[in-house]
């Protein structure tokens, strides 16, 4: 598995971010973007604040500008943009949340985005995954510019795959303050061999990020009144009894019995071959591909099991913590493959 953060150094970032970020609501009205790629807030108060690419990339979406045309006028007339822009925010004006941090504006959101943010979520979650009792361990946590993760694992609930090939139950939380996806408690499937991570993401359970519309008129710094805190305080009451909820035996038994299964279905063509319609249906690039073939052949597993080894072990290698994430998702979109589709890879001359 991808290591991280220290625990304490998540909580010593989460602590940082929770004091410097400002959350705003705002008619685009009010916002403008310059020719050197920064946004303007106009208010009580004159702000400017570097985008960070989370944020373009959510303005491109709102404005209905195509995401190449975006990024070549952002690289190469950036000028051109902030015309493009500062039109299309004058033209449909509308209320926004703008979420800063650093002197970043880092999201353009919804005015109805429900911010579940994670300095709350660790505070609400980690005292419950310390109440679990001994066994449980945090093996990997990280900050991302779009994502919190805290894997987790149980080592008193585990099971063979077969003989001598051990895995430990545990979970994925994670969570987005930018819009990137919802608050997900996730199963992880944790190999002690090679200390493999694979999340279990059909197993997942979700929260949105959906709430009230704010105030008509509001055009500043959003601050927290006794009703948001309430409704968070009991929202986040529901996210413990989930994370209580999700190392479940009946749950994990039924995902190694899929493995066992696994290891019965064989890479009976090429395994070149095999490796090359995976990296074409999972959308994997020249590095990712190199690797996941590397890594099965050295595990010497011939086996859709063995496939979704390599791809989980692949996931170590790369650099950046969100794609390793993924491959450790993708290690489960293994499992879930329809028979068809496993057998045209499997049988790959």
């Amino acid at each position: 598995m991808k290591s991280g953060k220290t625990l304490s150094e998540l909580a010593l970032e989460l602590e940082r971010q929770s004091e410097t970020k400002k959350d705003f609501i705002a008619s685009t009205e009010v916002l403008e973007m310059t020719d050197t790629g920064a946004m303007v807030l106009e208010g009580d108060t004159h702000q400017e604040f570097e985008i960070a690419d989370v944020a373009h990339t959510q303005i491109a979406a709102r404005l209905d500008i195509p995401a190449k045309y975006y990024q070549r006028m952002r690289d190469q007339a950036p000028e051109l943009l902030a015309v493009n822009v500062n039109g299309w925010f004058q033209q449909k004006p509308e209320r926004r949340m703008v979420r800063t941090l650093d002197g970043q504006m880092r999201a353009f959101l919804s005015e109805r985005y429900r911010r579940l943010d994670n300095y709350e979520l660790a505070s609400a979650v980690l005292p419950v995954l310390k109440e679990m009792g001994e066994g449980l361990k945090i093996v990997s946590t990280e900050l991302t510019q779009s994502k919190m993760y805290i894997k987790v694992i149980n080592e008193r609930l585990e099971l063979e795959v077969k003989q001598g090939d051990v895995v430990q139950a545990g979970m994925v939380i994670s969570n987005s303050e930018v819009g990137m996806g919802s608050l997900k408690v996730e199963p992880l499937i944790y190999r002690l061999i090679c200390t493999n991570g694979m999340i279990a993401q059909d197993h997942s359970q979700k929260r949105y990020h959906v709430g009230r519309n704010a105030e008509e008129g509001e055009s500043y710094e959003l601050f927290r009144d006794e009703t948001i805190k309430a409704d968070d305080r009991a929202f986040f009451l529901k996210v413990q009894d989930t994370v209580r909820a999700a190392v479940d035996i009946t749950k994990f038994s039924t995902i190694v019995e899929r493995m066992r299964e696994a290891t019965e279905q064989k890479i009976e063509g090429n395994p070149v071959k095999s490796v090359e319609l995976l990296t074409k249906s999972f959308g994997y690039n020249g590095e990712e591909s190199s690797g996941i073939l590397q890594h099965l052949i050295q595990g010497g597993d011939l086996s859709a099991y063995g496939m979704l080894n390599a791809i989980t072990r692949t996931s170590q290698d790369l650099e950046d913590y969100e794609r390793a994430t993924a491959l450790e998702r993708d290690g489960s979109r293994v499992l879930s493959l329809p028979a068809s589709s496993w057998k045209e890879i499997a049988m790959a001359k």
